[in-house]
């Protein structure tokens, strides 16, 4: 299923989009799109049964709809760095023995077309497409891979925005450059983890203003998608509704030569991920 959430900000409704390409209201099954039902299969139950019903759905008119993040009261985002091959060869970096872990608060996320907006100050604003695991079952201390794609609802489009400047100039952590207003789109959809069925064989791509910056395949994750609920796990309790940003491929600001062709206001972002949709955001001055 691809699940959604549709309407103004902080006033979304939970959707699906059915085989056709059209609109459905969930309202009338259930309150939102969130980690308590991705934790309730006969809730998951029933939303399959009407969405397999022709017509049993309310169409919801898409003309000017918004959309959303597909997931509402996220617990906490957790976010690999350095995570595919190519990434780390453009920025010099090596390739990393463990997992590196950050985290993004949940309030960085907006839907998949929302303004992102530049901090005040940045000079290095950057774009980072990701995949974005979907957790919809409490995992903790999972001991092999097929607990953890067990443990998985779900995959979205994540854009991990970063200020690279904050992230790696400024001291500290990272979670300087990672947590600005915005840096998170999310969406346009939750696809159910029965339609991904290998999420290592995942093509992405983001463009600026046009052109192609990003095309990449989660083939070339260091640690992939099982590997990371999996040691994730051993360190933090993951809860339904969370999400895990796993790293984006080569072809950020960062690795170009100089100069760098960091984002600035007015600049648009196209991303999208095979069988998970596609975002676009225009970049303004907070």
């Amino acid at each position: 299923m691809k699940l959604l959430r549709v309407g103004p900000v902080g006033a979304e409704r939970p959707a699906l989009l059915d085989q056709n390409g059209t609109l459905r209201d969930l309202s009338a099954l259930v309150p939102d799109i969130d980690g308590a039902l991705l934790a309730d299969e006969a809730a998951l139950a029933r939303v399959r049964e009407a969405a397999a019903a022709d017509d049993a759905l309310p169409a919801i008119e898409d003309g000017g709809v918004r959309i959303g993040p597909p997931l509402g009261r996220i617990g906490k985002i957790v976010c690999i760095g350095l995570n595919y091959h190519g990434h780390a060869a453009e920025t010099g970096a090596a390739i990393p023995e463990e997992p590196i872990v950050f985290m993004k608060a949940p309030d960085t996320v907006v839907g998949p077309d929302d303004t992102v907006l530049v901090p005040r100050g940045s000079v290095k604003t950057d774009w980072e497409v990701e995949l974005a695991i979907v957790i919809g079952r409490t995992a903790r201390y999972l001991d092999s891979h097929e607990d953890a794609l067990a443990s998985v609802a779900g995959y979205a489009i994540a854009h991990d925005v970063s200020e690279r400047a904050f992230q790696i100039e400024r001291g500290g952590q990272w979670d300087k450059g990672k947590n600005c207003e915005t840096f998170n789109p999310l969406g346009p959809w939750l696809v159910t983890a029965d339609e991904v069925p290998d999420p290592q064989a995942l093509d992405l791509r983001l463009w600026v203003n046009g052109e192609l910056e990003q095309s990449g395949s989660t083939a070339d994750q260091i640690f992939g998608v099982a590997e990371v609920v999996r040691y994730l796990s051993q360190f933090m309790t993951l809860y339904p509704g969370d999400v895990i940003n796993t790293g984006t491929p080569a072809g950020v600001a960062m690795g170009r030569p100089e100069p760098k062709p960091y984002l600035r206001a007015g600049d648009v972002v196209e991303l999208e991920i095979d069988g998970l949709g596609r975002q676009r955001q225009e970049f303004k001055d907070a």
